[in-house]
């Protein structure tokens, strides 16, 4: 698990950071400088811009170099204008060449970790642009099967900056936040921990049926991830329970309790891998101290507003290094065999399934045992 979120930070990482070195001879800076200082632009100035994208773009599509493409990202950036016949010309031939780029990379780069990578670089090119026209490149690359892909067509199709020139059109801004929940609806389950959080922080953006339905189905997944000890970034449900929190607050208790049961479950979950990963020592230290940081987090901003009364148990068990104490809120909390959590009373809902009423919330099992030191060969 470790090693695979190693490699998933530094391949995202690394496409952050990459450097293109291109020469003035193959990107003509010299053309469409001289453009940018034009008052009134011509058909021929308009294809001096189109070929100024198409070369560059190509640069970043042909790279070799993967260390070197930020800087012609850079460059792309920088001859941005907002002349208007300019900027309208900019962005139809960035729609343009990008979208070639990408057609590119599919049909002529053969092997599959450069052809995400080159994807992935003129995602990040979208990102950075902000521009609401190139919005529909990005969506179409949400249900890769690649997650530095899926990560970087996300963060370009729901950018904060970009939504606030989208949202200037609430009809248009509602038919692109459906097709982008559509989008994400298709790779949840399968999703890493980074993919999943830009999800649910998008969900939460959103007071409709399809953004509820789609938080719910990232609690799921998490809840899931907890119950096969595959969970990772455990830090990331900190904002999962807060985001399920803000929802339950504004629908109130009489339209909540499904949001309600995946916060106690997920809360609950959260607080029975800390005990459990405690007394058997299956924790590691980054794992811990994510842990804590999400059961006092989702304390201190959640369990407040949902029960009405500031909240502080939790912490103290922490820092007493309670366990028992820990466990004995937990039950308060969210219920045992015998007797009703607070927040299940509050909102009205239980655990069971089918029809059946359970009042205690899942047990999460236990890990997986360890797996046997191969024998020692016979001599």
């Amino acid at each position: 698990m470790k090693l695979q979120r190693a490699v998933f930070v530094f391949l995202v990482c690394g496409l952050v950071l990459a450097v293109f070195e291109v020469s003035k001879a193959v990107v003509d800076l010299r053309r469409i400088e001289e453009v940018m200082k034009k008052e009134v632009l011509t058909q021929q100035d308009f294809q001096v811009i189109d070929e100024f994208m198409n070369d560059a773009v190509t640069d970043m599509v042909r790279a070799i170099d993967f260390t070197q493409v930020s800087k012609t990202r850079a460059i792309i950036l920088s001859h941005q204008s907002e002349h208007p016949q300019y900027a309208q010309q900019y962005s139809e031939s960035a729609h343009r060449q990008i979208a070639e780029g990408i057609q590119e990379a599919r049909t002529d780069i053969r092997d599959e970790r450069t052809q995400f990578k080159v994807i992935a670089n003129l995602l990040i090119l979208i990102d950075s642009l902000k521009d609401p026209r190139l919005v529909d490149l990005a969506v179409r690359e949400i249900p890769h099967s690649n997650n530095a892909v899926r990560y970087w067509a996300l963060r370009a199709s729901t950018n904060l900056e970009l939504w606030a020139k989208i949202g200037q059109n609430q009809g248009s801004a509602a038919q692109l936040a459906t097709r982008i929940m559509a989008a994400c609806d298709q790779i949840v389950d399968s999703s890493s921990a980074e993919v999943l959080l830009q999800v649910a922080e998008f969900a939460g953006r959103f007071n409709t049926a399809e953004a509820t339905g789609l938080l719910i189905r990232v609690a799921e997944v998490r809840i899931g991830r907890y119950a096969d000890w595959s969970v990772d970034y455990d830090l990331m449900d900190s904002a999962v329970l807060r985001l399920l929190c803000d929802k339950i607050v504004a629908a109130g208790t009489g339209a909540s309790d499904q949001l309600a049961r995946r916060f106690a479950h997920l809360y609950s979950f959260a607080i029975q891998r800390y005990i459990k990963g405690q007394n058997l020592g299956r924790l590691h230290e980054t794992s811990r101290n994510h842990l804590l940081s999400v059961l006092i987090d989702a304390e201190e901003k959640c369990l407040g507003q949902l029960l009405g009364t500031p909240q502080t148990t939790i912490r103290r068990a922490i820092e007493a290094g309670d366990l028992t104490a820990l466990q004995t809120e937990s039950d308060r909390l969210f219920g045992t065999e015998n007797s009703a959590g607070a927040i299940p009373t509050k909102f009205g809902f239980n655990y069971g399934a089918s029809g059946q009423s359970r009042t205690a919330p899942p047990i999460l099992p236990d890990p997986p045992k360890p797996a046997a030191p191969a024998a020692a060969p016979q001599p």
